[in-house]
Formats: structure tokens, sequence, C-alpha cells
């Protein structure tokens, strides 16, 4: 029988899959998962066309997306188990044994789908609240030392899922992960789920996981020991976290006010990114020197650089703090960095961090564009050159870049190519991924080809300006 959860859904079921077959794994991070151990989510929604009844959904496409998931299961199936995090001195590992399952959840919704799903336009971030998959945690306390935290363990399911129904119009399959695998892995998990739901039987995987821990070198452990001595300093942070997490949930299902928060995408034309590269370049050498330019930049540096600025210009137009410093922070893929051969399907994170500053008048500036773009490419070029370079010094510089300055992270990428992930009912007509204010999402774009499209979350009144900003910039590119 189908519960009501909210004025405009309902829960239709609740059901664990297990993977077809299983087998008791304990699986070591390696020195690069350590980053991002503990609980660091990421979620992302899949939106299709599906112009059926809830019921029929639950009679005919429900159990065949069940049917794939535990076959799709049993090639990543440590996603069924759980990330867990003994006290020091011990390392954190993955735990999946022949009872651990995955939860997937099955919601009708009569929420807008041609809303949730559209870009440009203003979505409120609590109409997603009923579409993502939620993960629990859980707390083993050391019954011989109550009054130590340092001595608990922490239980981290990796994964949960989401089917929910919009009766007539659409679906949308949601997923949210704790970050022991990287986004790399969750589209190679996605995409084979799609795939043998979409083909069922005799599916011909192009790759399969690898869980060969040896296969990332680390022979004299000192990144190792760097990674580890900060996933100790940062795991005292879980509980404060942790409670903070819940408070907000409590919240929420309480429905106490809070500002909000509003979701947007913008999408970005293959012939507009190119206009931007060669205004950059046109102006590169206009009032320094300091970084060569280059021959060619990249779409992922252009745009990244033209939404940094404008966002700094429309968050701080009226704050004349301009002293302050403004970061960028991203991940750049190591698969191709580390002088040795990553199997297609590795499973794990294979990932270094970046960073761009720029100081906050200078973004407000004329040349804020080109400076942006300038400190991002510097980022990217070192880090090919050296992808762990100052690492002792990582945990410190992001901390700072909290405290004493205003951050941007991204998350996502347009390598992903997410807008691939067909189940059988067509390419998904929008890909969303929720995140807080602080982040900007980055992919393909699904309906212009070549484009990019960025997803940003705003405060009340800030959208019609920063669209002002961003149509101001693109006009004047055309001259």
């Amino acid at each position: 029988m189908a519960e009501l959860i909210g004025t405009k859904h309902k829960l239709i079921e609740q059901t664990m899959i297990f993977p077809s077959s299983t087998t008791k794994i304990c699986l070591p991070l390696t020195f690069l998962d350590l980053p991002l151990a503990g609980p660091i989510y990421v979620r992302r929604q899949f939106f299709y066309r599906f112009p059926q009844s809830t019921n029929h959904f639950c009679q005919t496409t429900f159990p065949s997306l069940k049917q794939s998931l535990s076959l799709t299961l049993q090639h990543f199936f440590p996603l069924a188990g759980n990330l867990i995090s003994p006290p020091p001195p011990n390392k954190p590992f993955i735990l999946c044994t022949e009872k651990d399952s995955v939860p997937f959840t099955i919601v009708e919704s009569s929420e807008d789908f041609n809303h949730l799903s559209a870009n440009y336009k203003l979505k409120n971030m609590k109409d997603f609240n009923h579409l993502v998959p939620k993960l629990t945690h859980k707390t083993i306390h050391d019954d011989n030392d109550n009054d130590n935290e340092d001595n608990n363990t922490f239980v981290f399911p990796l994964l949960s899922l989401q089917a929910s129904v919009f009766p007539n119009n659409g679906l949308c399959i949601a997923i949210t992960y704790c970050h022991v695998m990287d986004d790399n892995c969750c589209s190679h998990f996605m995409k084979t789920w799609s795939l043998i739901h979409g083909k069922f039987e005799g599916v011909d995987l192009k790759s399969t996981p690898c869980f060969d821990r040896d296969i990332l070198r680390d022979p004299k452990g000192l990144l190792e020991n760097v990674f580890l001595r900060d996933y100790f300093e940062e795991r005292k942070t879980w509980k404060n976290k942790l409670i903070g997490q819940t408070q907000t949930q409590t919240i929420k299902e309480h429905h106490e006010v809070v500002e909000d928060y509003f979701k947007a995408t913008i999408v970005f034309g293959k012939e507009e990114i190119e206009r931007m590269k060669k205004w950059v370049l046109s102006q590169w050498n206009k009032n320094d020197h300091e970084i060569i330019k280059p021959q060619f930049l990249s779409k992922f540096v252009v745009t990244c650089g033209f939404v940094w600025a404008n966002l700094v210009k429309t968050r701080y137009r009226n704050d004349n703090n301009d002293e302050k410093e403004e970061f960028f922070r991203f991940a750049g893929d190591c698969r191709d960095r580390l002088g040795y051969k990553i199997p297609e399907g590795y499973f794990g994170n294979c990932l270094t961090l970046c960073h761009a500053t720029v100081k906050r008048k200078d973004m407000k500036g004329e040349d804020g564009f080109v400076k942006a773009v300038k400190v991002i490419e510097r980022a990217i070029s070192e880090m090919k050159n050296e992808p762990f370079k100052n690492v002792e010094e990582w945990r410190d510089t992001f901390k700072n870049m909290f405290e004493f300055g205003s951050v941007l992270l991204v998350t996502g990428s347009p390598k992903f190519n997410v807008y691939e992930t067909d189940f059988g009912f067509g390419k998904p007509v929008k890909v969303e991924m929720m995140h807080s204010f602080k982040c900007m999402s980055i992919a393909e774009s699904g309906d212009r080809d070549g484009g990019i499209e960025v997803g940003l979350v705003f405060k009340s009144g800030e959208f019609e300006y920063f669209c002002s900003v961003i149509e101001q910039g693109l006009e004047a590119f055309k001259s």
C-alpha cells in the first residue's frame, strides 16, 4: 500500500536489492581514496520521458529495473557493502558480505516534471528533496571507552537508489553514493545498469570493474602517509558534521523556515564557447605576461572561468570587501598522469585536487574573465606536470580557503557523457546534481551538440542579475 510522505508525493515501495551472486570481500582504500573517505556524498538525478501510469511502471518497468540492478551489482558488488572507519591507527576499508544489499525506493510524485527537468528555470531546492535517495550512517561505540570519541567506529553505506514516477509524464532515476568511487566509476555503474536493463539478456560489457588495489603505486608510502595523517585529522570533525546533517534533515521534515535556495542550469553552445576562447586569447597579453599564452584553451577552462567571474560579480556586487581572495577548487583526473596505465574499469578514486586564486577586486574588474581563465589554465598545467605538488599542505590550504576567502567547488565533468545513460526510455531529458550553494555542477549539454551545461545554486534575487551579466558578456564576444 502506498504511503503519503508529503503533500505532492507518496511512497510506493522500498525494497533491498542483493547482488545476483555475492562474495564476502574486504577491500582496502588506496591513498587516493583517503582524501574523500567519510561522509562525503554525491547525488545525481536522471530525468526521462515516461508517458505511463504508476501502475504500469510497477507492473512492467520496476521488476526489470530490480532484476537488472541485481545483475549489475554482481559486477559492482562492493557497492552493496559499507565503508568501515575504525578508530585510529586502523585504516578505513570497504566491507561487503552476503547479507549486504542496496536500498531501492519507488515514489510517486505530483510535482511538475517539465519544470524540474528544464534548463534556465529557477527551481526551489526543496522541490528536489523527495527525489533524492537517502543514506544513513551508523556509529558503533566502544563500550570500554565511552568518553573517547576517537574510539568510535563509523559505518557508511555506499549506495542508495530511487525511481520517482511522474504519472503519464516522466521518470526520475536517482543515485546517492559515498565517495569511495569517483564520477568516472559512477558513470560506469549507471551505464552498465542501463545497458543491462535496456538489453537485459546477452549483454557484452565493454569493461568490467577492476578492484585490484595494487594498480595505484606509492612505492615509498609517502603519499599514503600524508593522506592518512589528513584523514585522521578530518575524522575528528565527523561527529559534528553528522550531527549537523541530522539537524538539517529534521528541519526539512518539520518544514521549519529556512532560507530558500534555487537551482538553475545555464547552457552554453559550441559557438558561444568558441567565441569565449577567441576573446580570451585576444586579450591574454593585454595587461601582464606572467602566464604564458597557450595555443589552445579547453571548453572546461573558458566556461568555468566565465561562470566563476560572473558569479563573483553577482554575489558581491554590493560588497566592498574586495581584498578577499576568491578560490576555485576542482578535481583533476589522474588516470593519464601517473606514468603507468590505469585500467578503464578501475574502481575507486583516481583524482588529484586543484585550485586557482584571484583577488575579488580583480574578478569584479573589466578583465575578471581573462584573469579567471588564466589562473585555472595555470592550475591545470601544473597538475599535468606534477599531480601531487605540495600535497603535504593540501589540508591546511583548503581549510584556509573557507576561513579567509570565498570558495567555488566544481562537481561533475563534461567527459562523462551522462546523457548516454539510456535505460530503454531514450536518453535523459535532464541530468541534475544536488549540491550546496558553494558548488557548481558541470556536464556536457544534453541538447546542444558540443555545448556545456552548468548548474548553480542561487539565493533569492541573484539569478536575474547573473543572467543579465552573462548575456552582456556573450554579446561582447560577438563584436
